[in-house]
């Protein structure tokens, strides 16, 4: 019955996902629950409910339902849905979605700890979550990836590696990845240095709305450098 409920929910029939999600999470099926949260959560189908929401993720989250860790780590790491913000306990909720393999989570986990929020600062912990995030596809664990490689934080520095996970979440048409990779071709590093690549990367990610990027483009048109 739950991938009747989910192919209801990916159909946008809200009315009978809300009934299924319903009947299987009272029946205790922890994936229903988290789904069933999120409904509550974004008012599809049903009123906006941040307390049901909040029930329903913690309750999925005690039978350690991966998504449900995750999205309650989002409450708490932003302070909604009735919680306080506590980026301890949302780090604690993200490292355990992040060993139950959620790609978004160890993205999370990898910033946390590089930046030192609700954790002690350590770059080789963040490269390797980071890397997990990168293995399953993540754009932004491979972009954050390639800074670390670049700068040598956590991880020795290599040019290579830093070119080859910028290219992956370019390729993937992450912005920052389009411009991190238009700055190496610009550099050299890690590349063949290419002024005319650096500038189509550029301008890939200006597309995309990346700032400093098109602050770039801004100042080179109206240098008369480039005229588009």
């Amino acid at each position: 019955m739950i991938k009747k409920a989910h192919d209801a929910y990916n159909s946008q029939d809200f009315k009978t996902a809300l009934e299924l999600y319903t009947q299987l999470s009272d029946e205790g099926d922890a994936d229903a629950m988290t789904s069933l949260g999120y409904m509550y959560q974004n008012a599809q189908g049903c009123q906006r409910d941040d307390a049901k929401a909040l029930e329903l993720y913690e309750k999925a989250a005690e039978m350690k339902q991966p998504y449900a860790l995750f999205n309650l780590a989002l409450l708490y790491m932003n302070g909604l849905g009735g919680v306080e913000h506590n980026q301890f306990k949302a780090h604690e909720l993200y490292m355990e979605a992040a060993i139950r393999e959620v790609p978004q989570a160890m993205y999370e986990v990898a910033l946390m700890l590089e930046r030192g929020l609700g954790c002690l600062q350590n770059f080789s912990e963040a490269a390797f979550w980071y890397e997990e995030g990168a293995k399953r596809g993540h754009l932004e664990s491979f972009n954050n990836l390639g800074v670390l490689y670049k700068d040598g934080h956590g991880v020795e520095m290599n040019e290579t590696r830093s070119f080859i996970c910028f290219k992956k979440a370019a390729d993937g048409g992450l912005a920052e990845g389009l411009y991190n990779l238009g700055m190496l071709y610009d550099q050299g590093f890690g590349c063949e240095q290419n002024h005319d690549m650096a500038l189509d990367y550029c301008r890939k990610a200006a597309y995309k709305g990346h700032a400093k990027a098109k602050e770039i483009i801004k100042g080179l048109q109206e240098e008369g450098k480039i005229v588009f």
